[in-house]
C-alpha cells in the first residue's frame, strides 16, 4: 500500500463514518459540560499577616519576631530566616492538626475534622471513593488534617508580610477556618515567647547565682591570705597580690552588674507579652471565586472525541500501512 492509496482510504472511510465521529464527539462533549458545570466553584479567601511591633518594645528588639527568635538588626517584617519557619509553620502538620481538632460554634461544636470528612463524603465523583468516619479523636484529627493540606497555601510578598490563603467548595467553611488557623499561627510565636522569655530569666538567675559564689569566693581568699600569711619588711614579695585579687573581683561584678541588666530585660518580656502578628487583610467576603469554564471543556470533549474516534477508525489501515512496509524494507 502507498501513501496515497493509504491517504484516499483514510478519507473514504472517514467520510462514510462522518454522522458516527460527529455523535460520538457530541456526546463526549455534553458529558464534559454537564459534569465540569455539576461542579462547586472553590472559594478562597486571603489574609494578610504582619508582624506587630511596639514602640517601647522596639527599643529591646527591632521587632516581636527578632525578640521571640533572638535575632538583631532584622527589618520590620519578617526575616528572611524567620519567613521560611512562618510559612513552614503554617503549612505544617502541627498547624492542621490542631485546626482540625478545634470544634466550629456556627455548626452544633462539631470538630472541623468530622464537617471536613462529611463535606467530602457528600460531594465525592460518582466513581469516587469515600472517607469512613474514623471512631477515635485521633484518627478523625489526622484525617482532618489531610484534608486541609491541599487548601492551604502561605507566601511572603515582597515586602516581608505574610500571605495566607484558605480555599474550599463549602463557601460557609471559610472565613471561620481562616480565622482559627490564624490564631493557631499566632499562639505558637506567643508560646514561643513565653518559652524564651523564662528561658532567658532562669539562665540569668542562674549566672548571677553563679557570679555571686565566684565573688564570695574570691572574698574568702583575700582573707585566707590575710591571715596567713607571714610579712617581713625586708621581704616584699611575702605581701599580699591584693591587685591582682581586686581585678579579679571587679572584673565578676562587672560581669555580675550586666547580668542583673539582662535579668531585668528578661523580666520585662515575661511580663509583657503580646501577640506577634496582626491581620491586615481579613478573611472575609468577597472571596476569590475560581470555577472552571464548562464551555471550554465542552470544547475540548468535543474536539478529543472526534480525534480519538477518528483514530480508532483508522487504526486498521494505519496498522497495514505499517506492515507492508515493514515487508518492502526488510524482505
Amino acid at each position: 500500500m502507498t501513501t496515497k492509496e493509504l491517504i484516499v482510504k483514510i478519507a473514504r472511510k472517514l467520510d462514510h463514518y462522518k454522522l458516527l465521529i460527529m455523535a460520538i464527539a457530541l456526546i463526549c462533549g455534553l458529558v464534559l459540560f454537564f459534569y465540569v458545570r455539576s461542579q462547586k466553584p472553590v472559594y478562597t479567601s486571603k489574609a494578610t499577616i504582619f508582624p506587630l511591633t511596639n514602640a517601647s518594645e522596639s527599643s529591646l528588639s527591632s521587632n516581636m519576631l527578632s525578640g521571640i527568635l533572638g535575632l538583631n538588626d532584622a527589618p520590620k517584617s519578617f526575616s528572611n530566616e524567620a519567613a521560611i519557619n512562618i510559612i513552614e509553620l503554617a503549612l505544617s502538620r502541627f498547624v492542621r492538626e490542631a485546626v482540625a481538632a478545634e470544634p466550629m460554634p456556627g455548626f452544633n461544636n462539631k470538630r472541623i475534622a468530622e464537617l471536613l470528612v462529611n463535606d467530602f463524603n457528600n460531594n465525592k465523583p460518582f466513581l469516587g471513593d469515600g472517607i469512613k468516619m474514623p471512631l477515635d479523636s485521633t484518627s478523625l484529627v489526622i484525617a482532618g488534617a489531610e484534608l486541609l493540606k491541599p487548601n492551604i497555601v502561605a507566601k511572603m510578598n515582597k515586602n516581608g508580610v505574610l500571605e495566607l490563603y484558605f480555599s474550599h467548595t463549602n463557601k460557609s467553611f471559610i472565613t471561620p477556618i481562616s480565622y482559627i488557623l490564624i490564631d493557631k499561627i499566632s499562639q505558637f510565636y506567643i508560646d514561643l515567647k513565653i518559652k524564651k522569655a523564662k528561658m532567658d530569666y532562669e539562665f540569668t538567675i542562674k549566672k548571677i547565682d553563679s557570679l555571686d559564689g565566684i565573688i564570695n569566693n574570691v572574698d574568702r581568699r583575700a582573707i585566707h591570705m590575710q591571715n596567713t600569711t607571714l610579712f617581713a619588711p625586708d621581704k616584699l614579695e611575702y605581701d599580699i597580690p591584693r591587685e591582682r585579687i581586686n581585678s579579679d573581683k571587679q572584673r565578676y561584678v562587672r560581669q555580675r552588674d550586666i547580668s542583673l541588666n539582662n535579668q531585668e530585660e528578661a523580666l520585662w518580656r515575661l511580663q509583657k507579652l503580646t501577640p506577634i502578628i496582626s491581620v491586615l487583610d481579613k478573611p472575609t467576603e468577597p472571596f476569590i471565586i475560581t470555577k472552571k469554564s464548562s464551555l471550554v471543556y465542552g470544547i475540548a470533549g468535543l474536539i478529543t472525541g472526534c480525534i480519538l474516534t477518528a483514530f480508532l477508525l483508522i487504526a486498521g489501515l494505519l496498522q497495514q500501512y505499517a506492515r507492508s512496509e515493514i515487508r518492502k524494507n526488510f524482505c
